[in-house]
């Protein structure tokens, strides 16, 4: 059985904003933090989104060829769900980078969530704070946001 079904909310090939080089971004739906000035707020409806399994995922990733990012709203609000999917992506020999809301602190502290970090290359964690938001920064919105070397854990 492939296990539970994932709601996406749209997946975009060859983008270099999610993370370096092209990318496939899957934007998965759900997200409880509700950043305000949040750039996609449409995504905080867990019940949006397509239902899709990991080898439908799989099948468009394989396709695109390119290295991976999950975000959304927040990937990690499917966890049980993600967890298949982030194991597959690595087998096939991705690069995958995770966005979430959590911290890195908040993810190794959660039995569940920490999970992930089995699987993920780089996270980008953090809330998008609206005070300090900085469109100079790559691949982040706001300068609390980290992106972390998951294998080293060092952040830049």
């Amino acid at each position: 059985m492939e296990g539970a079904k994932l709601r996406v909310l749209k997946i975009v090939d060859g983008t270099i904003v999610d993370g370096p080089g092209l990318r496939t971004s899957i934007y998965f739906a759900g997200c409880s933090h509700h950043c305000e000035g949040c750039h996609n707020p449409q995504s905080w409806d867990a019940a949006g989104g397509t239902p899709m399994s990991v080898s439908e995922i799989m099948a468009v990733i394989d396709d695109n060829e390119m290295d991976v990012t999950f975000t959304g709203g927040d990937p990690l609000m499917q966890i049980e769900a993600l967890l298949p999917l982030a194991q597959t992506v690595k087998e096939h020999g991705y690069n995958l980078w995770v966005y979430t809301g959590y911290t890195i602190e908040e993810i190794q502290a959660s039995e569940s969530l920490r999970r992930v970090l089995d699987y993920a290359d780089t996270v980008v964690d953090g809330r998008f704070v609206q005070g300090l938001r900085d469109i100079s920064l790559r691949f982040r919105g706001s300068s609390n946001q980290r992106i972390i070397d998951v294998k080293s854990l060092k952040s830049y």
